[in-house]
Parts: structure tokens; sequence; C-alpha cells
């Protein structure tokens, strides 16, 4: 007989977010709550949300808004908010929108089961936010969301950087590894269950074991994953360009499990502009970085981000930015218009560069990479490479569709297969046939 409600989660954000996501589902589910595949099989909805920039506090918001709307309509009981929103604007929410049934900030997500279980007094709403000190570990249920094939191992938690721009720090916390043992059962649990792609996600992953003792780094960790059987690909998300280190590279180099690929949230390249973000330069140029990476024998494939229209960015500036996304020829770039966001000292500075003309240098940026996509891309006509098989396309179910090992998942460009029987899964050989800016066609051989 049943005793529990059903429950839907809707996990909005990042990848790191999607993790807490699957923790929670597999909390519930540890804990006897029924796990609904949709709203409409739902009683209660869980919304996992991000609250980093303007764009993602809208669509938390937005979301909220509905499910509490079906709520009023009778087609839900309760609804649960939980996440990055509730950590930077819970106090204000819980005033402004009362039919919220409990809220737990981004440190509190193992409540979530005892939240629901408990339930609402007619007092008061159920609300937990504190200085986030949790962090999950292999022994928390964990329910996958993503594809059987590829997963994301988050190998620690919040952040200590500083930059003038960001609030990731009052929302995640300060900076905390897994331990790699904890790791190291995981990624074989990952393996068992068929995945072929682990990716690395945290929110600087070249600082992975910095806080612990004994030595522990992520270059150590590397050493440790690529001796697991099973394993075909390692990938590399969220480096920070001070953290790449020689020894890093030379593990890249030597071990073909290592995807060939490094994501890159370089920001800026004017040194004026990274000392106004909190980001220390470093002890090399970005060019003198790029330069450390392509001197490897095996292609490192680039994925950056940079930021337009930070307070001080001259046009002068932003066609030095220009110029070096010109030259330096990267696989896959971001480009993203500076939102000054209340609680991060950057917010605080003069807003120097109008969001219109932000949004034509990132146009303009956006552009030029197209075309460097493009030449990039046609080098591999003719070409057979490995291709991760994920399945039928979004756009039609004539194709299939896939990456290879320098194609992140959900971020990057893919792979349109036009001929050929593909298995979803696996890694199969494909013979590219056509190259356009963001995307490769080709045929398995």
């Amino acid at each position: 007989m049943k005793t529990k409600e059903s429950v839907f989660l809707i996990s909005l954000g990042c990848a790191k977010n999607l993790v807490d996501s699957e923790n929670m589902l597999g909390m519930l589910k540890s804990r006897g709550f029924d796990l609904a595949s949709s709203i409409d099989e739902a009683e209660v909805a869980v919304i996992n949300t991000c609250g980093f920039i303007r764009p993602a506090v809208e669509e938390a918001i937005d979301t909220i808004l509905e499910f509490v709307n079906l709520k009023k309509q009778g087609a839900l009981k309760k609804v649960v908010v939980v996440g990055c929103f509730v950590q930077r604007y819970g106090y204000k929410l819980r005033r402004e929108i009362p039919e919220v049934d409990g809220w737990l900030g981004t440190g509190e997500i193992h409540r979530v089961a005892d939240l629901m279980a408990n339930g609402r007094s007619s007092a008061s709403v159920p609300f937990f936010i504190k200085r986030p000190t949790y962090l999950a570990d292999h022994s928390v249920p964990r329910i996958p969301t993503a594809p059987f094939y590829s997963d994301y191992l988050k190998i620690a938690e919040g952040c200590s950087h500083r930059c003038s721009y960001c609030i990731i720090p009052s929302l995640r916390g300060p900076f905390r590894s897994r331990r790699p043992e904890s790791l190291i059962i995981e990624a074989k649990e990952m393996i068992g269950r068929g995945v072929k792609e682990i990716n690395l996600v945290a929110q600087d992953t070249t600082m992975y074991g910095k806080d612990l003792e004994g030595g522990v780094c992520l270059e150590n960790l590397l050493e440790r994953l690529v001796k697991l059987d099973g394993i075909r690909w390692i990938r590399l998300l969220y480096c920070h360009p001070n953290g790449v280190s020689n020894r890093l590279l030379d593990i890249m180099d030597s071990e073909e499990v290592i995807c060939p690929y490094l994501d890159l949230p370089q920001q800026h390249i004017n040194e004026k502009i990274l000392k106004a973000m909190g980001r220390n330069p470093g002890k090399e140029t970005p060019w003198e970085l790029i330069e450390r990476i392509r001197s490897k024998k095996r292609r490192i494939s680039l994925r950056m981000t940079l930021m337009v229209g930070f307070p001080g960015e001259t046009e002068e500036m932003s066609n030095e930015l220009l110029a070096f996304v010109r030259m330096a020829q990267v696989d896959h770039l971001g480009v993203f218009v500076f939102s000054g966001e209340k609680g991060a000292p950057a917010a605080r500075l003069k807003q120097t560069v109008a969001h219109e003309d932000a949004e034509q240098r990132r146009d303009a940026i956006m552009a030029l990479q197209a075309d460097i996509s493009k030449k990039i891309h046609q080098r591999l006509v003719g070409q057979t490479v490995p291709v991760l098989i994920e399945g039928p396309s979004y756009e039609t179910d004539l194709l299939l569709k896939g990456r290879t090992e320098t194609m992140a998942p959900d971020v990057d460009a893919q792979v349109l297969i036009n001929k050929g029987k593909g298995v979803p899964g696996e890694i199969m050989p494909v013979l590219i046939s056509q190259a356009h800016a963001f995307d490769l066609v080709g045929e398995i051989m």
C-alpha cells in the first residue's frame, strides 16, 4: 500500500547542479518515495534551482511560479524549492511566495527526504539555509539521469577564488575536495553500470586536493582513474588557467584514456581587466599558456569562455580580445556579457560599457569563432575518428548523433551520422564527410 507521495524533480543550471539533483533523487528513493517521470504523474514537485546570473534567476522564478500555479489548480500537493536561488534569495522568497512548502539552501540538500516526510505545519514553512559545508560522497544514494554511457563525477564542491564578478563562493561555500578513495569507489560503480565517459566537474578541477593533507592533487587522482578497467574516456571540465601544470599536460599527453580536451574559463586576456576581475593573471600570459598546451605531441582541444563588457573594458581592450580569438584558434568558445550581480564586488563598479555595446562585442567574437570552428572542423573531413554514439538526433529521427573525444556533452558541437548502423553508448569509427561551423557529418564505417 502506497504511503508516500510521488515526486517529480526538475534540475536547472549546470552539470554540478545535476549531480546534486541525482543525489536528492537517490535520497528520496531510499526513503520510500516514488519518483515520477513527468509532472503529470507527481503529487510533489522539487525544483533544484540555479541563481548564478540574471537569466538563471528569471528561469528559476518562472519555473517556481509555474509549479505553484499547478498546486493552486489542485494538480500538485506540494512544491519544494532547493539550491542556489534559495541560497541567494531565500529569505525574500519565503515572504513573497508563501505557497512554496519548503526551502533548502545548497548546503541542505541532505534534508530533502526529512522535509518531505515531515511536511509543513500550519504555523511555518520548513526553511533551511546556512553557510554551505555539506559534501556528498560515494555513500550518498544517487540515481543517474544522464545517458547510461556518460556521467559526471563531482570531485569537489564550493569555491575559494575571489573573482570580483562572481557570487559562487557565497552560494556554494569554500572549496572542499572529496577524498580520492571515495571518488575511485564511485568511478568503479559508474563503470560497472556501463559508463564509457566520466566527466570530472568542480568549480575548479585543477584546485582539487589542495585543501586535503597527504599531497592529494588532480594529477594523482587521474593517475589512479586511468588504471580502472573499462573506462574509455575521462574528460576534464572547469580548469582554471592558472592551475594547468606541466605535469597535468604530460599526463594528458601520455594517457589516451584522458580526452585531449581542456575547458578553460579564461574570461579575458587584458591584464588590467583580469586584475579588476580578481583573476590573478598568474606567471604566464594566456598566449604562453596556449603555447605550452600546444607544445605537446597530442593535439589538445580547447574550450574557452570569455566575458565582454566588464567595467573599464575599452574599445581597444575589446579589439585586443578579438585579436586573441583570431590568433588562438580555439576549438570551442563561449562568450558572455558582463552582468553586475548583486553581492559581487564588481556590481559596485561604474558601468562603463552599455549593454547593447557589450552584446555587439560578443556577437563580433562569436561570428569570428564560427569561421574558426568551421576551418578546424574541415581538417577532419576524410578522416575516420572515434565517436560516442548518443542515439537519434533531436532534430530528426533519420539521423544519429554523437560526439568525438574533443566534444563535451551538452555544451559543444556534435557529429550527425547519416549512414550506417550505430549502437547508442558505443564508441564507433565514423568517417567525416562534411564540416559545418558547429557540427560535423559522417558515416559509420
